[in-house]
């Protein structure tokens, strides 16, 4: 079966990149319903960039306590639609109830170009596995690969 008429207006409005895992099911009569797999959210928070955005960051005190004892020595990070692009990042807890992205952060920033004002919305998905959602400076939703010439939302 080939996917043809609309399916590239489909792809654009649901942002879908290389990757993402979709269920298609058959109701019959040529119907069919389209589910993009997702994952449980067990907690989300809000990250504003300020300062230096290839700096290391900080994440919130809640998140820090809700991981605390089972802290990841590793997150990995990827786009909030799609599975393909993963950055793992090294995790610094200080001891003190505090935690940092660090290692592999850099990385993570410059290739999606983050900038101080940039609005981040992490979602933990539990196993050392958190999926980011990248806001402008205008707090408009950015999108990347598989984007048409069309401007951010």
């Amino acid at each position: 079966m080939y996917l043809h008429t609309g399916w590239d207006r489909f792809a654009r409005d649901l942002a879908l990149e290389p990757g993402c895992q979709l269920t298609f099911l058959y109701e019959g009569d040529g119907e069919m319903i389209v589910k993009e797999d997702e994952q449980e959210v067990l907690f989300e928070f809000v990250v504003v960039l300020k300062g230096d955005p290839l700096g290391i960051q900080k994440l919130p005190d809640k998140f820090a306590d809700f991981v605390a004892g089972n802290e990841p020595a590793v997150m990995h990070l990827r786009g909030v639609r799609c599975d393909c692009c993963r950055w793992s990042l090294d995790m610094l807890f200080d001891g003190r109830g505090k935690i940092y992205l660090q290692t592999g952060w850099e990385k993570f920033a410059r290739y999606h170009d983050l900038e101080a004002g940039c609005v981040l919305i992490f979602s933990y998905l539990g196993e050392a596995d958190m999926s980011v959602k990248v806001f402008n400076e205008t707090h408009c939703h950015r999108h990347y690969h598989g984007d048409t010439d069309e401007e951010d939302d």
